[in-house]
């Protein structure tokens, strides 16, 4: 009777690639060593070992914004990451190592690249919907996938594929001096938007004459109310207060400089603090 042939290994042995170095013994005198040189030098000599897998995975994030360089850069802060907090007593480098970089370049993207706070869950839809818009267009005869395309083929609604498209677009944020038309200068982003509205230094200017309101003695305020809020005339407010009107006219222009130059002077202070 023949033997059985024996099981296969496949499911329970990691999967090794060329950028997978045996370290096993190095690892192992890097535990019993104290911090200090000979430790550093022994951590930098498996980084510099390990360092391929560590580009390796970051090549696996190219085209989505960020360089090349810069992922190799968090990768390897993954890796010596892994490296620090690996125990040999559990397993292979590899196996740990690979979930640890992976996790820091996906961190990378997360906390650095968004230029606006997309929920997790919008990021989520986010890398669904560009995958299946490269499933989708790499297919014979494909055309660009329309939304209803891309939610037949992830299985989301349309709405969740609208919310992820408009997240492709927020890992950066347009200069306002970024020309409408590549290499048509002379016109921006900036020239397309809207000045402040009109009242809007009204509001400043009163917002900075109201201390200055406040202080003034009781008359005068009352005086300023009648002239510019009850349209009343010099003479008119003359009379009701029985005073002269040169005596009206003299108390608003003082009035009024006195409120100006502390609202001008709140103004200066308020640059010098800034």
């Amino acid at each position: 009777m023949p033997n059985p042939a024996p099981a296969s290994t496949t499911a329970s042995t990691p999967r090794r690639h060329d950028d997978s170095p045996e370290t096993s013994a190095l690892f192992a005198h890097l535990m019993g060593l104290d911090p200090g040189r000979e430790r550093d030098a022994l951590r930098d000599e498996l980084a510099q070992a390990w360092l391929p897998m560590a580009h390796r995975i970051a090549g696996k994030f190219r085209d989505r914004g960020e360089t090349v360089e810069d992922l190799r850069q968090v990768a390897a802060l993954g890796l010596v990451k892994a490296i620090d907090g690996f125990d040999p007593d559990r397993g292979a480098f590899e196996s740990y190592a690979v979930p640890t970089i992976t996790g820091e370049v996906k961190r990378h993207f997360r906390d650095r690249m968004w230029a606006l706070r997309v929920p997790r869950r919008v990021q989520e839809l986010r890398n669904q919907v560009r995958v299946a818009r490269r499933e989708l267009a790499q297919r014979p005869g494909s055309h660009q996938p329309s939304t209803a395309d891309v939610a037949a083929h992830t299985g989301l609604t349309e709405d969740e594929v609208t919310a992820g498209t408009e997240a492709l677009e927020s890992y950066k944020a347009l200069s306002l001096d970024a020309e409408l038309t590549p290499g048509e200068a002379g016109h921006n982003i900036a020239d397309t938007l809207a000045g402040p509205p009109a009242s809007y230094d009204l509001v400043v200017d009163r917002e900075a004459a109201k201390e200055g309101l406040r202080r003034l003695p009781e008359r005068e305020q009352a005086i300023l109310y009648m002239r510019f809020f009850e349209d009343m005339t010099q003479s008119r407010i003359a009379d009701r207060l029985g005073i002269s009107q040169m005596h009206v006219s003299r108390l608003l222009t003082s009035s009024c400089e006195r409120v100006r130059a502390e609202a001008l002077g709140d103004r200066a202070d308020d640059r010098a603090a800034a």
